[in-house]
């Protein structure tokens, strides 16, 4: 009798076990496939919210990507990590701020807090890649937010500031994030590995407009 109370007790184990994992792929799929019914169905049933895939991408981090403002906000609601990284080392956050996701970065803003120890492959944060990438309204969350490290350096010595100038073509858009970074005492002096600074490439590239504002 004691062994077939024994056995009865495993298999219910190794059913939950199975049913959990069934459950936290199944979170993943429904991300992928944008099935936002099945997403909260699952998330009612206190499915692992940070379960990753094969490319180290949590449910979150797939919303992020596809831009799925509700799902996303949905995950955040559950408790997803923001600051989980994947295979590339991006994270929610990181990717949001980078990629020009700008209702889930300000959702992300207002419910977590980002760890600005995380950083991507550049060892970079999230202002850098989005002053570099012309994401003028995320670099204002960013700088407003006042988290992210104005003048952080990543592995190649640039700052937002630096990037700004030395990665992009100089027109108004990256006049305006130049503005907005100046604006909030974007350090002018740092030096990338280079040796040069953001005025450097300024009047390298002859960006008469970007080098007027550095030099006030």
């Amino acid at each position: 009798m004691k062994k077939w109370i024994v056995l009865i007790a495993v298999c219910f184990l190794v059913a939950c076990q199975q049913q959990k994992g069934d459950n936290t792929m199944s979170l993943i799929e429904a991300v992928d496939q944008q099935n936002e019914q099945q997403v909260h169905e699952l998330l009612a049933q206190s499915t692992e919210v940070d379960i990753q895939n094969d490319k180290g991408e949590t449910p979150l981090l797939i919303a992020t990507h596809q831009n799925n403002v509700a799902i996303a906000k949905a995950l955040i609601d559950a408790g997803a990590d923001i600051n989980k990284q994947d295979a590339i080392q991006d994270s929610p956050y990181l990717y949001a701020g980078a990629q020009g996701k700008t209702e889930i970065l300000a959702y992300m803003l207002a419910h977590r807090e980002p760890d600005q120890t995380v950083v991507n492959r550049y060892g970079g944060n999230a202002l850098i890649p989005a002053a570099e990438k012309g994401h003028l309204e995320n670099v204002k969350q960013l700088l407003e937010d006042g988290r992210a490290d104005i003048n952080h350096q990543n592995n190649f010595g640039y700052t937002a500031l630096i990037e700004a100038v030395a990665l992009t073509d100089g027109s108004p858009l990256y006049q305006d994030i130049v503005a907005e970074l100046l604006k909030h005492d974007a350090n002018t002096e740092l030096r990338d590995n280079n040796d040069k600074t953001a005025l450097d490439y300024a009047k390298e590239k002859g960006y008469t407009e970007i080098e007027a504002m550095l030099k006030k």
